[in-house]
């Protein structure tokens, strides 16, 4: 199923549809559509999940794209809608 990522790439706000099949993260996705090449963040990625914990991860993950321009990136909260009930 498609979401929907919020982000703010260099002072402008932006969405983007968002798939688990087409990326591992949505950090990737935003990458993409910004024509960002992030092999070497990806590398340097896996090396640190090998040695050390998921807060670490994180920390080098937000620092990094921060670096890159990017303020905020998250995704857009799903509407739950109630048994039986469907989308206007």
């Amino acid at each position: 199923m498609a979401r929907t990522i919020l982000y703010t790439y260099k002072g402008e706000d932006k969405t983007l549809t968002f798939s688990y099949q087409q990326h591992r993260n949505i950090q990737e996705a935003v990458a993409e559509a910004e024509g960002i090449d992030i092999s070497d963040y990806l590398r340097m990625e896996q090396q640190i999940e090998a040695v050390s914990d998921t807060k670490a991860v994180r920390n080098y993950r937000d620092n990094h794209f921060r670096k890159l321009g990017f303020d905020k990136i998250t995704l857009q909260q799903k509407d739950n809608l109630g048994v039986g009930k469907k989308k206007s």
